[in-house]
This record gives structure tokens, sequence and C-alpha cells, in this order.
């Protein structure tokens, strides 16, 4: 029987009852690639919001469970529908924000780069807490706010994260950088792989990644909130993580048009060069 709690969810609670959740999500997902099809969402236009898959389903309920059984009070924010949305409240002040499949079209059904797996803790519209999983990188990063980040590396030890040193010359980006920009990459001498939106936010985090570039200037609604998780923990890293003017918001509804990631700073100038060409 699992202990209840009222009250907010502190947020170092958050993160070590949610991370086997997460590890179990993660290993669906990847247990399921290759062998389910898509099963778009009616209602979406754009084919990436339409993707949804069977994984994205079974990998969001492994998150869900646990978490009502733990924190049943807190107001949830979930990509799909599944059975258990309906049970969390609308009427808390600790959002609970949920992608099962981060990159469900392009990452996952198409295998076009790292996909990942995200559940973050915003209390009064910041992230305190959040853990992004890479599956097919067997890779699991968590932080909380103040206190720093650690990672997991398959089913090993959690290792707390406390210097990071740029590694290797691959950058991720988003599928869509403009042309002018990836050529500008490219001529520094960078390896360009499109990735997931949560896969980028941790990208100097991944052996042989150096930075991470998302640009959402297309997209009505920016950067998501969903994809703003991994920001934080890349903070609580001790990364660079800068917008299009400056910092990167830590209010997850602020408006933000781009995400850099980077330890390096060449590799954070680099990336502001590319942004400029967009």
């Amino acid at each position: 029987m699992h202990d209840i709690d009222l009250d907010p969810p502190a947020p170092d609670e958050f993160v070590r009852a949610l991370v086997p959740a997460l590890l179990q999500a993660s290993s669906i997902a990847r247990s399921l690639e290759g062998q389910v099809a898509n099963r778009p969402k009616r209602g979406e236009a754009r084919a990436v919001k339409a993707a949804l898959t069977s994984a994205d389903t079974a990998a969001q309920e492994a998150l869900l469970v646990p978490l009502f059984e733990r924190f049943p009070n807190v107001q949830l924010e979930a990509e799909e529908d599944t059975p258990s949305v309906a049970l969390f409240t609308n009427s808390s002040d600790s959002l609970v924000v949920i992608d099962p499949i981060d990159g469900t079209l392009r990452f996952y059904l198409e295998a076009g780069g790292p996909y990942a797996v995200m559940i973050g803790l915003a209390i009064a519209g910041e992230y305190v807490a959040g853990l992004v999983a890479l599956p097919r990188e067997q890779l699991c990063f968590h932080g909380v706010l103040g206190r720093g980040a650690s990672s997991m590396t398959g089913t090993g030890p959690e290792k707390p994260i406390q210097k990071v040193e740029a590694d290797g010359n691959r950058i991720l980006v988003s599928h869509d950088l403009p042309s002018p920009a990836v050529a500008r990459l490219r001529d520094c001498g960078y390896e360009v792989c499109p990735a997931s939106g949560g896969a980028i936010s941790v990208a100097p985090l991944i052996p042989g990644v150096r930075a991470g570039l998302r640009v959402a200037r297309h997209n009505p609604e920016g950067i998501s909130v969903r994809g703003r998780i991994g920001a934080m923990i890349s903070r609580e890293a001790g990364l660079a993580v800068r917008g299009v003017a400056g910092a990167f918001p830590t209010a997850i509804r602020e408006p933000a048009d781009a995400l850099l990631v980077a330890c390096d700073p060449v590799d954070l100038a680099n990336l502001e060069s590319a942004l400029d060409a967009t």
C-alpha cells in the first residue's frame, strides 16, 4: 500500500516516486518499437500533432497509475486521453505534465532520431522537478529545482551530474530547422542530427552530443510546456539554457520561440549564429 500525499508533492519525493514508473514507461515504448501503427488523433490538422500509437497510451498509463496512487490531488496535463486522466483534479496548484512519447511520428514511428518519455511537476507556474528518459539510448535524467540533477544508464545506479564536458561533434536540432541554420552548423564542423524536443532539451547530457537547438518560430505554441521539462534538468546540471534573447524563461507558459542548450561557450555562440540564420 502506497502512502498518499494530500499536500503538494515535495519535488524530491516526486522524483523518487516516479523514477520506477518512468523506467517502466520507457521500457514499454522501447519494446513496442516497430510493432505498432499510427492511429491518428481526430481533430488534429498537422500529422505531427495527430500521431498516436498504442505505445503512447500504454506508456502514459504506466506513468499515471502510480502517479495517482501516490499523488492523487495534482492537476494533470497529459498528452493523450487515456483512462486514468479523468481521475485527477482540475483545481490543484500543483501541475503534472506528461508526454509519454515525445516525437511519436518522426522519431518513434519513423526512427528519425532520439525520442523521449517525460514527466514534470510545476508549482506556481514553474517546474520544480522533472524526469526525461531516452528509451533507445537507455538513458534517464532527472532534476529538482535548487537540488541538482542526476542520470541513470539502463538499470544502473543513479549518479549525480557534477560537471558536464562537451564531447563528440553532434548537435541535436529540430527536424524542420531551416537549411541556412543547418549549413552554418555544418560549416562549424558539427554533425547535425534531428531529434525530438525532449532529447534536444538535455542534449549535452547525452554521450557524444555537444549541444541542442530547437526552433519553433512557425509553431503558434512556440516551445511547448512539455518541451520545457528537460530545460529545468539541464539548468540543474549546470548547462547554459538560452532563448532567442538571453535566458530561457522559467515560467512554463511564457512565450519562447527557441531553446539553446550547451555547456561550452563556443558551442553556445555557434548555436546563436545558427539561430540568426533562421
